[in-house]
């Protein structure tokens, strides 16, 4: 079958349709934002999850907002970040505006993603409108000879798709987690590249109607809507290039906005091609600004490419079961895993799945060049999905729930059109049951990100052979102090994976904090076998070593983890500690103060400054220090009672009686602190005694 011809103005849109009410876009444009709202309103006070803490908590890129260009220069490694400047400089403006205040952050993403459902309605909406009476008319027939209606049919079909991507529960994890922002931007600016140029292709006609600008009709176009053609362009490619900047998917858009053009504009890709050079050449362009970030982030950080442990064939193989589960979770999505891990399965275990893959691509493909509408769709879902579905390794996750954010409008698509096939005129009240029943289940999943408990507990009985799931429930037990547990845990992953250098690392922690010394040892000697240069195991080795009194290996380590980390504060802290315990006072001293230039509002950190300057006879220094700790933690009557001390080394007295109170309010049991505020209130008096 020869390809579709190019739209002529004798295309049913352009025989007389009515136009909707102005009022009616309107409202169903609050209607998308109001449902998108209330099925995530209650994920606002999530905590920071997962790969949140890297790429916010511990960015110290994001901690300035003016000038930019710090903030557009993300961590080069080991952050969701990495490679992605747009998404850093959005993070800096959650900081500046409210630092580490998660409501900040949800919001955003949640705004980001409203007004994605609103792009993909004015898409879906124009290209109904557009090509009605055309290529549309077998995928909608209803659709067909209905001009009185037409209005309404096309508003419900495009509302119905967009309502239920909105409130998808399969989307949750892009919005929820506040890194996932990454992939909500991307699909904005992959959206808003669409739509900038479906509206460079069309033009308002006199009755509220939208329509066609035939090629043809060049030499007569109103030469007035040529900037308007222009401008339109123009935005879809700044947009396409911010799209680079944000996530890697966008790679796809210049492909698939082509090929929109080839199937419900220009009608072949020689007239697409003939029509628009400069347009795709302009798009194309944009590869350059993704070419240089991918080059600049090493592979991701050593995560994504070829020879890195995970061979072409086993990702591929694996890419079949991530395929059909993604899509039988846009039908069914339950159960939901926020962290598959990054196993990979064999040819035994998949190959039915991959007979269901290999037929629907070859579908596509048929459908491109006989059935172009439905070849489209299938196209959309297939060729997003193409840089991490298919044959390059992403070794950290083989299957991840947020890359379905884009290609499950495809589905929702087809799954509307079925609709719309059986229900005709009745397609957006049924479609508005599924989306309340499909936003039910998004509330609910929402609540399991509220805990990190109920998260990872929920993730490791889901996927019990996953040893990062097992590694993050271990470190959740390990904050809440129930150490044995946690050990459990990062046993566990040890065991699916023996050379998992990360749970190495926390089980030494555990075995560290649980008095297990020579055990905790090895373990961090085990995380130097596997990464040599990873700088936390060497500054935890050192703490490790000197409790045991090596004391000359332990500084080695230190001295290691800074030259592999020269910003790291807590190396810098816990080599001061080892210079002190050696009476090395003035080589702690610059230590100290790098740790509290990295990290100001660490009260120990100041306290033990102010220790060394004592020592080094620097008393008022050293006092100002112990001031800045009790500001940090006034509810500490050690420190209460070292900042009385000093100022009564310092003959303040009266000054430091009322730090002495506060510690033996504090502790009521404080012998010590009791002991000094009477011999400081004796002194105090044989002073007041004393005078003339």
């Amino acid at each position: 079958m020869p390809p579709p011809r190019a739209p002529s103005e004798t295309s049913a849109i352009d025989q007389g349709s009515p136009g909707a009410p102005w009022w009616r876009g309107l409202l169903a444009a609050a209607v998308l934002v109001l449902a998108t709202g209330a099925v995530y309103w209650n994920s606002l006070g999530t905590p920071f999850q997962f790969d949140d803490e890297p790429a916010i908590v511990y960015n110290p890129t994001i901690r300035t907002l003016w000038p930019p260009w710090g903030a557009l220069q993300p961590p080069a490694i080991g952050s969701g970040v990495t490679g992605r400047p747009l998404v850093n400089l959005s993070l800096a403006v959650n900081y500046a505006l409210g630092g580490l205040d998660v409501r900040g952050y949800h919001a955003m993403n949640l705004a980001l993603h409203a007004l994605a459902v609103l792009t993909l309605w004015g898409v879906l909406r124009r290209t109904l409108r557009l090509n009605v009476g055309r290529g549309l008319s077998p995928t909608f027939p209803n659709l067909s000879g209905v001009k009185p209606d037409l209005h309404d049919t096309t508003e419900s079909i495009a509302l119905a798709v967009a309502l239920l991507w909105a409130v998808h529960p399969l989307l949750t994890e892009s919005v929820v987690c506040t890194v996932q922002r990454n992939e909500v931007m991307g699909g904005l600016f992959f959206l808003l590249t669409l739509y900038g140029f479906v509206r460079s292709v069309a033009e308002k006609g006199d009755v509220g109607r939208d329509r066609l600008i035939p090629p043809s009709d060049a030499p007569r176009r109103d030469q007035r809507s040529r900037p308007t053609i222009i401008a339109w362009q123009a935005f879809a490619v700044v947009s396409c290039l911010l799209g680079m900047a944000s996530k890697e998917i966008v790679a796809a858009a210049p492909l698939l906005v082509l090929l929109y053009d080839r199937t419900f504009v220009a009608g072949t890709f020689a007239a697409a091609w003939r029509q628009r050079r400069g347009f795709y050449l302009s798009l194309a362009a944009t590869w350059l600004l993704l070419a240089w970030l991918m080059l600049g982030n090493n592979q991701r950080g050593g995560s994504v490419g070829f020879g890195l442990g995970m061979s072409s064939w086993d990702y591929l193989l694996t890419q079949c079961r991530a395929l059909t589960t993604y899509l039988k979770l846009s039908v069914w999505p339950h159960p939901l895993v926020v962290d598959y891990g990054s196993g990979v399965s064999g040819l035994g275990e998949v190959w039915w799945r991959g007979l269901i893959v290999v037929a629907l691509l070859g579908a596509t493909v048929w459908a491109l060049g006989r059935k172009p509408v439905w070849g489209f769709v299938g196209a959309w879902f297939f060729v997003i999905l193409a840089p991490s579905s298919s044959f390059v390794p992403l070794t950290t996750q083989t299957i991840a729930e947020h890359r379905m954010y884009l290609p499950l409008i495809a589905v929702l698509v087809l799954a509307v059109a079925a609709l719309h096939r059986l229900a005709g005129r009745r397609t957006l009240l049924l479609g508005a049951c599924l989306a309340a029943g499909l936003g039910a289940a998004t509330v609910g999943r929402n609540q399991v990100y509220r805990s990190e408990m109920t998260l990872w507990t929920g993730t490791v009985a889901q996927a019990p052979g996953n040893p990062r799931a097992h590694l993050n429930l271990g470190q959740v037990l390990f904050k809440a102090g129930r150490l044995e547990e946690a050990t459990k845990h990062f046993e566990t992953s040890l065991r699916l994976k023996p050379d998992y250098a990360e749970a190495h690392y926390n089980l030494g922690l555990a075995q560290s904090r649980l008095g297990r010394t020579p055990e905790a040892i090895g373990q961090f000697e085990a995380v130097l076998r596997l990464v040599p240069d990873h700088a936390a195991a060497h500054s935890d080795l050192g703490i490790a070593l000197a409790q045991t009194g090596r004391l000359t290996e332990a500084e080695a380590h230190f001295v290691t983890a800074l030259r592999h980390r020269p910003d790291f504060a807590g190396a810098h802290y816990n080599f001061a500690n080892l210079l002190l315990r050696t009476r090395r006072p003035a080589e702690a001293v610059p230590h100290y103060e790098a740790a509290i230039g990295l990290q100001a509002d660490v009260a120990e950190y100041h306290s033990n400054l102010a220790v060394a300057l004592m020592q080094t006879g620097r008393r008022a220094e050293a006092t100002a220090r112990y001031e800045a700790a009790v500001q940090l933690a006034p509810e500490a009557p050690e420190l209460r009672l070292h900042l009385a001390l000093t100022l009564a080394a310092a003959g303040r007295l009266r000054e430091a009686i009322p730090h002495v109170e506060a510690a033996v309010r504090l502790r009521p049991d404080f012998e010590a602190a009791r002991r000094y505020l009477a011999e400081m209130q004796a002194d105090l008096k044989r002073l007041e005694a004393a005078k003339p």
